[in-house]
């Protein structure tokens, strides 16, 4: 069986790999770059450039302490040299174990046609075409928008803005406004709504108080034009460098006219990531939905697998969601109510002289006292991120928090979600 892959990305990598494994002949075409936007010029990008201002903030606190006398001056042009060089290393060994798997890789544009794609006058025929073409920054209407950056070029900068204006209010928003407040910018973060508003409110007010303290959020604003030097709102005049992080439009042209597509250009699909056409999938942020890399993952995985004639569903319950920032930000959110408690971050590695100015982090739970079933988790702590990837697994396998009860954790640990479960372990009865 011949299959094709469009996207270098998360999803379709992975989705190349997965076929090959099972035994069909696979061509992944890439425009530009193996590891997509999320090695590139996202997730990766800014994991490089948090890492600095880890460095950047702990020097700081030491100095505060009497401990160390150093203040930092960062060379911003060799940051973002350094970031470019890890993540071409990456690349080269991404495109490797995509090689070794079996993988035919092609550099070029592709022409998506009904039984074969072209790259650079040659056809490659397929049985079965996977879409995984991702997708590039909205840019609003707005004059003088020419003026602003967005993700794909934040590593342009030759020197650390003095002045930033943050355009957004979501993840990609928050993690910016974070990186450059923490390398000496004055922030400002402009929501057009409610800033972070699929996060509980009490880790959003943490974040807010502690782990951007310095940034100014201003809530509800209107951005009207754009200028060289600043923007111009329904809330005034704001001086300094823009960047636009207010959204994301999936890059579905090439296929539009062979499967549906809905109102923002997603793919539609199925939960087999099926399409329209009987012989095309599709998965990653083209599709819409969640667009986070290892959703991208496992909605590749599941489009291979049914190209490949292997019948598998994708399982989008108990998600987890991350932000990064000094602390580690990860939540799981049902969107159902149950008993809520939270506990204060633990003074562990990553976090041990953070508890002298009581900026450990939190963790917060809500569950059913009925039945033992966690209904929310939010997590503030140098391990959030890791600990609430086995959390989810937990969830989806029906673990309820009486079965965390004889729990051996490591030791030390910034781990503080363990320490929850137990006690709700221990409150079961007073819900029955």
């Amino acid at each position: 069986m011949k299959l094709v892959v469009i996207g270098g990305g998360s999803a379709g990598r992975t989705a190349s790999i997965e076929a090959a494994e099972l035994g069909a002949e696979v061509t992944l075409i890439e425009t530009n770059k193996i590891g997509g936007k999320c090695l590139n010029q996202g997730c990766m990008v800014v994991c490089g450039l948090n890492d600095v201002v880890k460095h950047v903030q702990a020097n700081q606190r030491f100095k505060e302490f009497g401990i160390a006398d150093s203040n930092p001056n960062i060379n911003f042009e060799k940051v973002a040299e350094g970031i470019k060089n890890t993540t071409t290393k990456i690349r080269g060994i991404l495109t490797h174990e995509t090689e070794k798997a079996g993988v035919n890789i092609v550099m070029g544009t592709a022409k998506i046609e009904d039984g074969y794609v072209r790259v650079n006058e040659t056809d490659y025929p397929y049985d079965k075409l996977i879409v995984a073409t991702g997708s590039y920054p909205f840019i609003p209407n707005l004059k003088g928008k020419e003026y602003a950056k967005t993700y794909k070029e934040m590593l342009d900068y030759t020197a650390v803005p003095e002045n930033l204006i943050v355009v957004g209010s979501g993840t990609i928003a928050t993690e910016i406004a974070g990186i450059f407040s923490g390398l000496g910018s004055n922030v400002h973060m402009l929501c057009r709504g409610t800033f972070l508003k699929e996060v509980d409110e009490d880790i959003r007010n943490y974040i807010a108080d502690i782990l951007i303290k310095d940034v100014e959020i201003h809530e509800h604003v209107d951005v009207e034009e754009i200028h060289e030097d600043g923007v111009s709102t329904n809330n005034g005049e704001f001086k300094g460098d823009v960047f636009l992080a207010v959204g994301m439009i999936p890059n579905s042209q090439a296929v539009s006219e062979l499967v549906d597509t809905g109102k923002k250009g997603e793919i539609i699909v199925n939960q087999r990531m099926e399409t329209s056409h009987e012989n095309i999938y599709a998965a990653g942020d083209v599709v819409g939905g969640i667009g986070t890399t290892p959703v991208a993952r496992m909605e590749g995985i599941v489009a291979a697998r049914n190209a490949c004639g292997i019948a598998a569903e994708v399982d989008y319950r108990f998600i987890p969601s991350s932000i990064t920032l000094r602390h580690d930000v990860s939540y799981i959110n049902t969107g159902e109510e149950g008993v809520e408690a939270h506990i204060p971050g633990s003074g562990g590695p990553g976090a041990f002289w953070d508890v002298l100015n009581r900026e450990t982090g939190m963790s917060k739970m809500s569950v059913d006292l009925e039945t033992g079933e966690i209904k929310s988790i939010s997590s503030i702590s140098p391990s959030a991120r890791t600990v609430l990837a086995y959390m989810s697994k937990f969830m989806r396998d029906g673990s309820k928090t009486q079965d965390f009860e004889n729990f051996v954790e490591t030791h030390p640990s910034t781990d503080a979600v363990y320490k929850l479960t137990r006690f709700f372990a221990g409150h079961e009865e007073e819900g029955k």
